[in-house]
């Protein structure tokens, strides 16, 4: 894409971001609670205070670390058609990951299910904007969360071709993601280690934590040599200060300590830097989402990681309960922050509702509509003999039109995006065909999508081996719970 990413705050005032964060990692420190992940800022360099888990990070670890992140890199599916980019000026779109309720068809809200999950999927692969699977659309809680992982791993892997998420809840669950990975991919360790094929999302418990979990997770993913997204998820006035420059500052930090843990692990790991901050209301505590300050927090996220020369993750969100104007105009508000931002890689791109607490099929289809409109809009504008046809404004001349001329019959078909809910019938004609209104066309083109779903074609001979495997785990028991 070519057009201009925004600069929300002067070069000086960027380096003063910057200096503020270097500042947070020195003097106050991160706490943090695997013992292996402070083994090794230790043996690179860090203060450890081992009686109060308390890390302190040097900038010269800092810049050091960042240096051998690589700035771009292809994230591999099992399908090499759907490998994306990441990075430069690339651009890729994810579904909704983690709510814990969806929206079921007939407009109930309900605590998440295998078959809600398998839906989603089913309507994510169908829909060529979304490139990856960010995480699970909707929390099967159906599946015992010993085993949770193996069989929602399986559905991904076999009712969609597209990018893995794997969550880091504790070593061993990479680890079999990681194996269920190399198998669909029908390669050795060596080539799954050379290329990233599944990528995890490390949320820091802000502020200025790591836990147990999620530093295993940065460990295993990194020695693996595949990517981490390092996500503080900082609400200013709650988990950072209520002044956005201040937010932005501890996000900073703490995303510059989780990408220079990869680094420390296996310099050149994948990693990406993850914005996502945003305020919070203050008469109710509750997160507010596609407001101003998130805009200009994604944007000036975007800035910060053109400073270090990495990737940069950014959502699209809305903190609409229904799918109405607010969930609209929200989710618009929050893709443009994530496009003048700068963004590579876009979690929640289609079917994000209320905050993130629940994922909506209707809401993927509106989503969806609105990431076309954006591909579409960031599309660079062809100037040629070809575009500019001089003979044709020539034939028609003053006062014409230009409906039959052969230049737009060779072209009228593909011309210009027709949005999939838009409606441009005058008022006369709308009343005939029923009013739809856009939620209603969304919710029928969602039921139309998935009567029309097909499971993407796997050699039979892996999909036996990653059955056979993920049998054999769920059989061991899968991962312990008891903690």
């Amino acid at each position: 894409m070519r057009l201009n990413h925004t600069e929300v705050v002067t070069a000086d005032e960027l380096d003063a971001i910057h200096e503020a964060s270097v500042r947070i990692l020195e003097d106050i420190g991160l706490e943090l609670l695997d013992p292996e992940a402070r083994s090794i800022f230790a043996h690179a360099g860090a203060e450890v205070d081992e009686p109060t888990q308390r890390v302190r990070i040097g900038r010269e670890l800092i810049e050091r670390a960042m240096a051998t992140v690589p700035a771009e890199f292809t994230l591999h599916s099992w399908n090499p058609q759907r490998n994306v980019h990441i990075g430069g000026r690339s651009l890729t779109f994810g579904t909704v990951g983690s709510a814990p309720h969806f929206i079921d068809r007939q407009g109930v809200r309900r605590t998440g299910t295998r078959q809600g999950y398998q839906d989603l999927l089913k309507l994510a692969q169908m829909l060529n904007v979304i490139h990856y699977i960010a995480g699970y659309p909707v929390e099967p809680v159906d599946l015992h969360p010993g085993i949770r992982h193996l069989e929602a791993g399986w559905d991904c892997l076999t009712l969609t071709d597209k990018g893995l998420h794997c969550y880091s809840l504790g070593r061993q669950r990479n680890v079999d993601l990681l194996e269920m990975t190399r198998i669909a991919r029908g390669v050795d360790q060596a080539t799954l280690d050379r290329e990233p094929s599944l990528i995890t999302v490390v949320n820091t418990n802000s502020p200025l934590r790591l836990d147990g979990p999620m530093a295993q997770g940065i460990i295993e993913f990194a020695l693996h040599g595949q990517p981490v997204v390092l996500t503080p998820f900082t609400l200013a006035g709650a988990m950072a200060p209520i002044t956005l420059a201040g937010a932005v500052a501890q996000q900073n930090a703490e995303a510059l300590a989780g990408i220079a843990l990869t680094q420390l692990v296996r310099p050149g790991a994948p990693a990406m830097y993850g914005g996502f901050t945003s305020n919070v209301d203050m008469q109710s505590g509750a997160p507010a989402f596609g407001t101003p300050e998130y805009v200009k927090t994604a944007m000036l996220g975007g800035q910060l990681c053109r400073r270090y020369g990495i990737p940069y993750r950014s959502s699209n969100v809305c903190a609409a309960n229904a799918l109405d104007a607010q969930a609209a105009y929200e989710s618009v508000f929050a893709l443009w922050g994530a496009v003048m931002g700068g963004c590579n890689f876009l979690m929640h791109g289609a079917g994000w509702m209320e905050g993130g607490l629940h994922a909506s099929l209707d809401k993927m289809i509106l989503d969806a509509d609105l990431l076309q409109m954006v591909a579409a809009m960031l599309d660079p504008v062809v100037v040629d003999a070809e575009t500019m046809p001089i003979d044709t404004i020539a034939e028609v001349g003053p006062g014409g039109h230009f409906f039959g001329t052969a230049h737009t019959q060779a072209r009228y078909r593909d011309a210009f995006y027709r949005p999939l809910l838009s409606d441009w019938r005058n008022y006369e004609t709308w009343d005939e065909a029923g009013r739809p209104t856009a939620d209603q066309k969304a919710h029928r083109l969602a039921d139309e999508f998935l009567a029309a779903y097909e499971p993407p074609p796997m050699d039979p001979e892996i999909r036996a081996e990653l059955r056979a495997f993920v049998d054999r785990r769920v059989a061991e028991g899968g991962v312990p719970t008891d903690f």
